[in-house]
């Protein structure tokens, strides 16, 4: 077996029978790191322990014990996730110090299930950002062309998945930050139903919107992943009591009879020709295996960035009112604290802390709530929100899934439009509106633009309908023409 390149399944099997040891894995992966990351910048923080963690479950495995799931699988954790003694710092100087004393639900459930943690992975600072050029630890590079940002805010983790530094990682995506950088990269990204899979340890951005998911190379990949990650949490009250399917075992590539949904509010221009026909080659895919494709309409869509961008900055700057520098984190430097008034002392530590981004999106949010503006932009946005909501429920009346591109054009060039937000907001365009309907959506690599970059299918069906979802993904994946490509740094 190529360690390399087989799926989650294939190493959990191989590990459970001892065909192979979780630490002979964990070895396996710990020198591709070595090897290549240094040409990525994916990854921000190794586990020290992860080696005799794996030789834990091996030892499991010896006395009979049933080990889970994901047995002696190798995944990255995205710095937004917290991990029990292993450093997480959201990609910011603010929490540059900061160990935290418990894992995040999403990871002890990992960890429960038999995965070994390698390690950490890089974001755009507080996940905001589109390209993963606003981390404290600087850019991460795409795998395919490493001239190239990998997409944010999960960019660390779609880079690392892309190049097998790891076999599975987790990313979070608050507006598109699993799709989009899975579509830049050619991997599998997921964003659940919202409450499918807890938040509790994952440091929040925009609570109403924040999930986490699975960016892995293969759609069964994501479903066992998606197994292990989901269901209730006590310490979350917006998870969702929902059962959890067993997705992976339930896949099919049947698509005879699906309604496939095109918002013809998105197939107005926009998208660069490589995306166009792209995305027209997976509709004609479709049609072929038997799909019907039908035109809907959700009006409220053109609004989805602004309505998002209020929301998103308002929760943030209510969020990171915790970074303070007097409890954990970044404290600026003082002489001496005598006479040092707390407003000064807020502004220095919060000034040198965060990065221009974050400050921008904290003063854009602080702003939207701050006494006369409420009602006008925050207030206003979550009542758009709400009828955009319902559109997106009365068009799934009419069609079974919604297929769109993921992002407007394929990775673009590192620093090309980082002093642009505007136009990086934009990126966001086709990825927004699922989380603010609380929809899942996933990333399937399908094409490639003319230059050999990813090109990525987004799926998105109704609140709870990941099977569904998954299953159009696995027909795509099926017949996909770049099935079997592999990234220049590999």
């Amino acid at each position: 077996m190529d360690l390399t390149f087989a799926c989650i399944s294939e190493i959990s099997d191989a590990v459970k029978s001892r065909e192979v040891s979780a630490e002979e894995v964990a070895v396996h992966f710990q020198n591709r790191i070595s090897s290549l990351d240094s040409k990525l910048n994916a990854f921000t923080t190794l586990n020290d322990s992860a080696i005799k963690e794996a030789a834990a479950v091996d030892a499991r495995i010896a006395q009979g014990e049933d080990v889970g799931l994901l047995a002696g699988v190798p995944f990255g954790i995205k710095e937004m996730l917290c991990t029990k003694n292993i450093k997480t710092t959201a990609g910011s100087k603010i929490l540059s110090n900061f160990v935290p004393p418990y894992d995040a639900t999403v990871v002890a459930r990992l960890k429960n299930s038999g995965v070994t943690i390698m390690g950490k992975l890089n974001q755009d600072e507080f996940a905001m950002g589109s390209s993963n050029e606003t981390s404290c630890f600087g850019p991460v590079k795409n795998p395919w062309d490493v001239s190239r940002v990998p997409g944010g805010s999960s960019g660390g983790s779609a880079a690392a998945q892309a190049a097998r530094l790891v076999a599975g990682t987790i990313g979070t995506d608050t507006g598109g930050s699993i799709r989009q950088p899975a579509s830049f990269c050619g991997i599998v990204g997921v964003k659940p139903t919202y409450g499918r899979v807890s938040r509790y340890g994952i440091i929040a951005f925009a609570s109403s919107l924040d999930q986490a998911g699975p960016m892995v190379s293969s759609v069964k990949d994501a479903a066992l992943t998606m197994e292990v990650i989901s269901g209730h949490d006590p310490m979350d009250s917006t998870s969702s009591q929902k059962s959890v399917p067993a997705w992976s075992k339930n896949l099919s590539a049947d698509m005879k009879g699906l309604k496939v949904g095109v918002i013809k509010e998105y197939m107005k221009g926009g998208v660069d020709a490589d995306t166009e026909k792209t995305f027209n080659a997976a509709l004609e895919a479709l049609k072929k295996m038997g799909a019907e494709v039908v035109e809907v309409s959700v009006s409220m869509s053109e609004f989805a960035v602004p309505i998002y961008y209020l929301i998103a900055t308002s929760e943030a700057s209510s969020n990171l009112a915790r970074y303070d520098g007097i409890r954990y984190g970044y404290r600026a430097d003082f002489p001496s604290l005598s006479g040092v008034e707390l407003e000064d002392f807020y502004g220095k530590t919060r000034g040198e802390g965060f990065g221009s981004e974050v400050k921008r999106r904290i003063m854009l949010g602080t702003y939207c709530l701050s006494s006369g503006y409420y009602d006008a932009y925050y207030n206003k946005a979550g009542q758009v929100r709400r009828m955009l909501t319902e559109q997106y429920l009365a068009a799934f009346k009419n069609c079974d899934v919604i297929l769109s591109p993921v992002t407007t054009s394929p990775a673009f060039k590192i620093g090309e439009l980082i002093s642009d937000p505007l136009t990086m907001y934009l990126n966001d365009i086709f990825t927004t509106s699922t989380n603010l309907a609380g929809l899942p959506g996933m990333s399937v690599p399908f094409g490639s633009s003319a230059s050999g970059l990813p090109i990525g299918i987004q799926v998105t069906s109704n609140h709870f309908d990941e099977q569904r979802m998954l299953n159009v993904g696995f027909a795509l994946e099926s017949v996909a023409p770049v099935k079997g490509s592999k990234p220049h740094v590999i």
